[in-house]
């Protein structure tokens, strides 16, 4: 079965996206021939556009024509005037509602997982060693690098150790409104399921950030915190932390994995790269997985607040109630002051990545970002590193950029994350396994070791959402059980944790 030339979302839809590239004089439908080249996964006009008229795909106004298009005209970025995002007020909800059992079933119901005293179990056995101030991320490193080496081998239940190292803790405005925000992740962090209720954390000892900032009084204890500047000399203070980290790998080492209920799993939607393959192949297809994870009663978030907005209407409808549409509201609103404080809009959004791979705008993008959330109701919105509260689908207000969503989700919990990419990034979590799936057969084939799952086939006409979607469900239970292990893990690659701070640096 030969590929089709182009995919249209929606029946009003008056653009499509060419699923190869298209050489001009090529009749793509009865009288509508390419009038120049047209790169792959670009824009094309089905039909005139008059000057101001809305150029629509996936069934909304991606803004209007600057000037006139003719039918067979490649669509792009210059084309478009951005229009106004959607109103806050009085969005009204609970209009898209599907019932839990309308969901696709999943193929299993239990995952092997480690089991917490509270909250979500863990997906890996990892000691994580939590610093106060970048000032000790040196120290930590280095520490790392011996317990690895000289302790962990005698603890095979122990998976790795890991440094969560950030750029927060000095030199900024700790008493600040919004200082709450990286506060809140990095106490989250310390207790992240993966690190199985073992607190280990290490401070310098002049900075802002003290331990009572981040820990309840009955955990700051010499058991649980270092402070570096108490050792006289580096030798007594290495062989510090390496005495306290043989306490805790002790005992992680006691942590086997168990059959659990999907109730227990918690799992992260991120995308990054994206392009305009990704709104119809791999967050659709990241969509039904998490339908598949909600129906069997795990608990799925998504994020990215300017990936969001432009669809915030749409989100609105799948709150089950009031409370929820007016704190999706908010977290939007306080998104918007945010960014006018810096000058700037949601269009500062795409990258030029993202315009090469077709996609014209913030509106656009968003269009296809939101499909990763799949269709299920929303139960609760999350700020920035916020815990969740109840279980099913959630929305955490985060940053889009990749590398402070992740964190962001990483203190709200997640065991898991999946991230959907159409121009490709070796991007991973040293805390949390990550699952790479590209939007495209060109990505897969190009970067065939580090993508883990394709949906490029969706696409092709090979495969459905359906087929990869539960493909990728299978492959999440896979990773968080142990059994697989996906590329970033494999070759090690994490990024830097970057908290998000909208504070003050002083």
């Amino acid at each position: 079965m030969s590929a089709p030339l182009f995919i249209k979302i929606k029946e009003e839809d008056n653009v499509a996206i060419a699923v190869n590239d298209l050489a001009a004089g090529t009749e793509i439908l009865p009288g509508v021939i390419t009038k120049e080249d047209i790169p792959q996964a670009h824009k094309i006009a089905l039909k005139d556009i008059a000057a101001d008229e809305d150029i629509i795909r996936y069934g909304v106004s991606l803004g209007t024509a600057i000037n006139p298009i003719t039918a067979g005209s490649w669509i792009n970025e210059h084309m478009l005037h951005l229009g106004q995002s959607p109103s806050l007020t009085d969005m009204p909800y609970g209009l898209n509602i599907k019932t839990i059992e309308s969901l696709p079933k999943p193929t299993k119901t239990t995952w092997l997982g480690y089991r917490n005293k509270t909250g979500p179990a863990g997906t890996r056995n990892l000691l994580g060693i939590v610093t106060t101030v970048q000032c000790a991320a040196g120290v930590i490193n280095r520490a790392v690098e011996r317990i690895k080496a000289e302790l962990l081998p005698k603890y095979p239940n122990v998976e790795d150790v890991v440094a969560v190292n950030h750029p927060y803790g000095c030199g900024v405005a700790i008493n600040a409104p919004e200082a709450k925000v990286p506060i809140r992740a990095i106490t989250n962090l310390v207790r992240h399921p993966n690190f199985g209720d073992e607190i280990m954390v290490v401070g310098l000892g002049c900075e802002k950030l003290t331990y009572d900032r981040i820990l309840p009084p009955e955990d700051i204890t010499d058991e649980n915190c270092l402070t570096l500047q108490d050792w006289k000399g580096q030798a007594a203070m290495m062989q510090a932390i390496l005495d306290m980290a043989d306490k805790k790998l002790q005992r992680l080492n006691l942590r086997t994995r168990e059959e659990l209920p999907l109730s227990q799993l918690l799992i992260g939607m991120q995308c990054g790269g994206s392009d305009a393959f990704s709104g119809i192949t791999a967050n659709p297809s990241a969509g039904y997985a998490a339908d598949m994870l909600v129906r069997g009663g795990a608990t799925v978030m998504f994020s990215e607040v300017t990936e969001v907005r432009d669809g915030v209407h749409l989100i609105a409808q799948r709150c089950r109630d009031a409370a929820t549409r007016d704190k999706l509201s908010a977290e939007m609103r306080w998104y918007d002051d945010y960014l006018a404080a810096g000058g700037v809009g949601r269009d500062a959004n795409p990258t030029p990545g993202n315009k090469q791979g077709g996609l014209s705008n913030i509106v656009e993008k968003a269009m296809g970002s939101i499909a990763k959330s799949g269709t299920a109701p929303i139960e609760e919105v999350l700020s920035p590193a916020e815990k969740p509260t109840k279980q099913g689908l959630i929305y955490a207000a985060t940053p889009a950029s990749d590398i402070v969503c992740g964190p962001c989700q990483l203190a709200s919990g997640i065991g898991l994350q999946v991230f959907m990419t159409g121009r490709g990034t070796p991007y991973g979590l040293a805390a949390a396994p990550v699952i790479k799936v590209c939007s495209r057969n060109e990505m897969k084939e190009h970067w065939f070791d580090l993508i883990d799952v394709n949906a490029g086939p969706i696409a092709t006409g090979e495969a459905t959402i359906a087929d990869i979607g539960t493909r990728l469900f299978e492959l999440i239970l896979d990773v968080a059980s142990g059994i697989k292990q996906p590329y970033s893990d494999l070759y090690g690659y994490h990024n830097d944790l970057c908290i998000f701070n909208p504070a003050p640096i002083t």
